[in-house]
């Protein structure tokens, strides 16, 4: 029995996003490994620094901004198939020597290349789901990144917190956890080969024929003549041609051309505006945080477990209802509430800090933070990754969301880096910092980020041109049908490189002059 090619599709997608599951595991094990006992000792002097603790966690996400320069260049001449299988190789040698580590700089090496293999898979994973996704579950493909980030955490802080109960004060309690880690990177370079490569590479390096057979492949049973194959390869084309017509891509267009630069700075500001949620915050350092509480360090762990749980509930339902809900929504609500979180956490550090006997008060503060999990998980997290993924052309998409990732890799080194710092000098103050982005985060989103929900890849250039600055209250902001461009491709009723027209509201001007307004704004600046 033959799977439906969306399920067929959305597996695929499925096991390129194993290289999250590292990501999440290396994210959240570090929290469980700081606080051990025979991990302190061998560190040394340098452990009490807290600039130099706060390196050991922030130097990972500074190996992922490194691992930003290759991947723009290795995905467009490799293919992304290969790109993910080198950065899984990377990260290998990064988790061998960290789980080997015989002092603080071999740690600090470790951490550095296994963060620049996690930059590598974590930017190339939703950018080759999105490339081979049915526009009707683009968004189920894409949001997977932030579902198994979850899967990876969650395994992380479970796995830790048997090691401390387990094997406490030996080497094992911290090595056997930095050790796992290796384990979900060897079936990805074993077989992400297996996979179909993204058929707009193909198509982009000239490869029609393949991409129309992987087309058909993901989307037909193989059936190389299904209408909706015919409709894609045709759209593509059209995308592809019109390159052409302006030559290489080049990184000066990303910043010269105005609609390739709004999108640059909407996912740019998207990818940093995740950092200012306070989730790195809290996950590389809910240890410090829940101590001023007056946790002990085991239920600490126990709560971090039970917090994991959380994070993946609402990852789940952020994949099965985004392309429903849109993208716009969710990521408004997420902000919303994470804000009020942390106004909520202020309020109690600072009237009931650890030192004043009051339980109460400390456990509606765990709740607070793992109501904030839950809504950061389901509309923050994943989107952060999927909205980026798709906005931007085939011929501009590698290049393009290295740099927004780089984004996310800057501003979690600067909160890492920050973190204990300040809650040493201001404590609880520190807490209205996100208090208050959670906020901004959410007006910002709410009055430019177009809707993109249900739109062919093919089709963002024409958003992006014709939509205004300001997005709200305008059909650009709108989630309607997002079967229309099954539709439309099926029936062979759409336009290449036009909007769709049931998300255009109806406007038969939007409809026409998607592509010819994207071609004359690149022939006019390029």
């Amino acid at each position: 029995m033959r799977l439906p090619p969306k399920v067929y599709t959305w597996l695929c997608g499925l096991f390129a996003s194993l290289g999250s599951i590292i990501f999440g595991y290396d994210l959240g094990v570090i929290a469980g490994v700081l606080p051990a006992p025979d991990f302190m000792e061998l560190m040394g002097h340098r452990y009490n620094d807290p600039n130099l603790l706060g390196l050991i966690t922030s130097i990972f996400v500074l190996g992922c901004f490194a691992g930003m320069f290759p991947v723009a260049y290795l995905a467009d001449k490799l293919g992304r198939r290969k790109t993910i299988q080198f950065g899984a190789a990377v990260y290998i040698l990064g988790g061998a020597l960290q789980t080997a580590a015989q002092g603080y700089d071999m740690m600090l090496a470790g951490r550095f290349f296994a963060g620049f293999g996690v930059g590598i898979v974590s930017d190339l994973a939703p950018l080759y789901q999105a490339e081979i996704a049915h526009p009707s579950i683009r968004g189920r493909l894409t949001t997977l990144q932030q579902f198994m980030l979850g899967i990876g955490a969650f395994l992380a802080s479970w796995i830790t917190y048997g090691c401390a109960a387990g094997l406490k004060g030996t080497a094992a309690e911290w090595r056997v956890p930095l050790g796992i880690q290796i384990i979900p990177a060897i079936p990805l370079i074993a077989f992400i080969l297996l996979l179909p490569e993204s058929p707009r590479w193909l198509a982009e390096k000239g490869r029609m024929q393949e991409a129309q057979a992987t087309l058909a492949r993901l989307h037909a049973h193989g059936d190389i003549n299904d209408p909706f194959v015919l409709g894609q390869i045709e759209d593509i084309k059209a995308d592809i041609n019109k390159a052409k017509d302006i030559g290489e891509s080049s990184w000066s267009e990303l910043f010269t051309v105005p609609s390739n630069f709004r999108r640059l700075a909407l996912g740019y500001i998207l990818q940093f505006s995740v950092q200012m949620t306070g989730v790195s915050a809290i996950q590389y350092y809910s240890t410090t945080i829940f101590t001023t509480m007056g946790f002990s360090t085991a239920r600490i762990l126990l709560f971090q477990s039970i917090n994991s749980i959380i994070a993946l509930i609402g990852e789940a339902c952020c994949v099965f209802w985004v392309d429903h809900t849109g993208r716009r929504k969710p990521l408004i609500i997420g902000n919303v509430v994470s804000g009020l979180s942390f106004v909520v956490g202020a309020i109690l550090m600072a009237r009931w800090p650890g030192t004043v006997d009051n339980n109460a008060a400390h456990y509606i503060f765990i709740i607070t933070t793992w109501v904030f999990n839950f809504f950061f998980s389901a509309c923050i997290g994943p989107l952060s990754w999927a909205y980026p993924a798709e906005i931007f052309s085939t011929r501009t998409r590698a290049k393009s969301t290295a740099i927004t990732s780089s984004s996310s890799w800057i501003s979690n080194f600067f909160i890492a880096q920050i973190t204990p710092i300040a809650f040493g000098n201001i404590g609880w103050k520190y807490y209205l910092v996100f208090a208050i982005c959670g906020h901004t985060n959410a007006l910002f989103i709410w009055a430019f980020f177009p809707e993109t929900a249900g739109r062919r890849l093919e089709e963002m250039d024409a958003l992006f041109t014709d939509s205004p600055t300001f997005v709200a209250n305008t059909p650009y902001a709108k989630v309607q049908d997002h079967e229309a461009v099954e539709r439309e491709l099926r029936e062979g009723t759409f336009v290449p490189g036009a909007l769709t027209e049931a998300r255009a509201g109806g406007s038969a001007d939007m409809e026409k002059g998607g592509r010819e307004s994207i071609e004359e704004e690149v022939n006019e600046k390029l």
